[in-house]
């Protein structure tokens, strides 16, 4: 456990307004020996469940950076109970690195005990907004701070939806007192792939709310009847996406941004760039109000 005096210095300051990266195995050691100027890091929760070299890097690396924890397995729009040893898992991390943000996803990934890994969309709906607001209530009860949730790319829509998606993100993040993690590259997906408009998105959403935004990589599948974008993580933001995101922050302020990279991973410095473009995208939008 790292005493006192470190946890405090961990989380003296806020995440400021500029750009952090996801951080992957692959890159621990040139992070450690470049020390580049970053933000924050923001780690999948559960790959540090099981401790190891996993939790000893990000020990190291926590003395220099801002953590943020982004689980994708606690299945918040599931029926099945919340799993209070998953919960518990996040409360310790949570207690051992006093993360800047907690996040997890408007999904769920189970069902009757059986995992999908997956993250599967609910319709957009006034009882689901009440589900998950309920349940992220038991979130935030048992780690006693607020999480965030992000909206996820879906590439089906359910017929019995009677919200935007927007104003059901909105909804849930109203009833349950939560803040969002805005992901601008899912907003750009699903409104590709449904014939939506991106910007009705950020129009339904209330600025307050929004504590960090997500930008990644799509791929685009294409068939003889058409096309989809698939949010997959593996390769540099699309333009239209920062362009999105251009938007975006000239509409809610400049925000704590992470460049995602899951699969197919690059240099470290391809991560770095991106990031440095996320943070003149949001001077940019700094110098139009000053």
């Amino acid at each position: 456990m790292p005493d006192s005096d470190t946890t405090s210095a961990r989380t003296a300051d806020p995440i400021p307004a500029r750009a952090g990266i996801g951080l992957r195995a692959d890159h621990y050691e040139d992070l450690l020996s470049q020390l580049p100027p970053l933000a924050f890091l923001e780690v999948h929760s559960e790959n540090y469940f099981g401790g190891g070299r996993p939790l000893d890097f990000l020990e190291r690396l926590a003395e220099h950076y801002p953590i943020s924890f982004h689980g994708v397995g606690l299945s918040l729009g599931s029926c099945d109970p919340l799993s209070t040893a998953h919960l518990q898992q996040i409360a310790d991390l949570d207690a051992r690195f006093q993360p800047v943000f907690l996040s997890e996803h408007l999904s769920f990934s189970s069902a009757g005990g059986v995992f999908t890994h997956d993250l599967v969309p609910l319709p957009y709906t006034e009882e689901a907004v009440a589900h998950f607001a309920s349940r992220i209530a038991q979130v935030q009860d048992h780690l006693g701070r607020r999480i965030l949730v992000e909206n996820v790319s879906c590439y089906l829509e359910y017929a019995h939806s009677s919200l935007s998606e927007a104003d059901f993100v909105a909804a849930v993040a109203e009833q349950a007192d939560c803040e969002i993690l805005l992901d601008v590259n899912n907003i750009f997906v699903n409104a590709s792939n449904h014939g939506h408009r991106a910007e009705d998105f950020l129009e339904s959403i209330v600025p307050e709310r929004v504590a960090e935004i997500h930008l990644a990589g799509f791929t685009r599948n294409r068939f003889t009847d058409g096309e989809i974008l698939i949010d997959t993580h593996n390769q540099r933001v699309a333009p239209a996406v920062w362009e999105l995101y251009a938007r975006t922050v000239r509409r809610l302020g400049p925000r704590a941004t992470l460049i995602e990279w899951d699969t197919d991973l690059p240099p470290l410095s391809v991560l770095l760039d991106e990031a440095e473009l996320a943070n003149r995208i949001q001077d940019e939008a700094r110098a139009l109000v000053a």
